[in-house]
């Protein structure tokens, strides 16, 4: 019979530790209401041990966070190939899959938690939507946006937030239909902008033109021309 040893983990292997322990607890329960002892319980290790790698709860929530807002940041990375409504559609999806997995965590970011309102917290927030940002620009192959771009995506990035807020608030909207329709929002938004700005207007001829028959753009045409049959 052959005893195990348990092999010592070294200070960045334990921190990692603690962090992926936390993101866990965090993203099944609200901050607020995961304690220390009971990341140290998870952990297995003590109390005074956590407070060894970190100096409270609020620091071991950053860097938690820190680590979600990347794996959310990476969400939104997507090849430029194939049409455009097809690969946002991809995008949200697995937005959505971090939504859904990272429930409690993701609302209590956006509505209050922990470290709500530290500069810390508002730079990892507001990474995640510039990155979301350069990755829709980097899609339409538009390297300097006129205005009316700039506000149309940056628009849709906050309704994509409130929407996922909103659906984890009882799910009572299918998550499939909710991915469709923020890339219908997307093409509804830059349709009305396109209606005020030639330079949009181009954007917008340019985006169906390469949409396909069963592309999302063409259903969402299909379906507002419905509406007025």
């Amino acid at each position: 019979m052959t005893t195990g040893v348990r092999r010592r983990l070294g200070v960045e292997e334990r921190r990692q530790q603690l962090i992926g322990v936390a993101l866990d607890l965090f993203s099944r329960r609200s901050p607020d209401e995961v304690s220390i002892d009971e990341i140290a319980a998870a952990a297995g290790i003590s109390r005074p041990l956590v407070y060894h790698y970190f100096p409270g709860k609020l620091s071991l929530y950053e860097a938690a966070l820190k680590r979600a807002s990347e794996d959310l940041a990476s969400r939104f990375v997507e090849p430029r190939e194939g049409p455009l409504g097809a690969r946002l559609l991809r995008v949200m999806h697995r937005f959505f899959d971090f939504v859904d997995d990272h429930g409690p965590g993701f609302s209590a970011l956006m509505r209050g938690g922990p470290a709500v309102g530290s500069s810390t917290t508002n730079a990892l927030i507001d990474s995640v939507r510039q990155a979301a940002y350069d990755q829709i620009l980097s899609h339409l192959r538009v390297e300097n946006p006129p205005a009316r771009l700039e506000l149309v995506i940056r628009s849709w990035i906050s309704l994509a937030e409130s929407t996922a807020l909103i659906w984890l608030d009882g799910r009572r909207i299918p998550r499939r239909e909710l991915e469709a329709q923020l890339v219908h929002d997307f093409a509804a938004l830059a349709a009305v902008s396109a209606a005020y700005d030639e330079e949009m207007a181009a954007l917008i001829r340019h985006m169906f033109k390469e949409e396909p028959t069963d592309g999302p753009f063409t259903d969402l045409v299909a379906r507002l021309i419905a509406l007025g049959s």
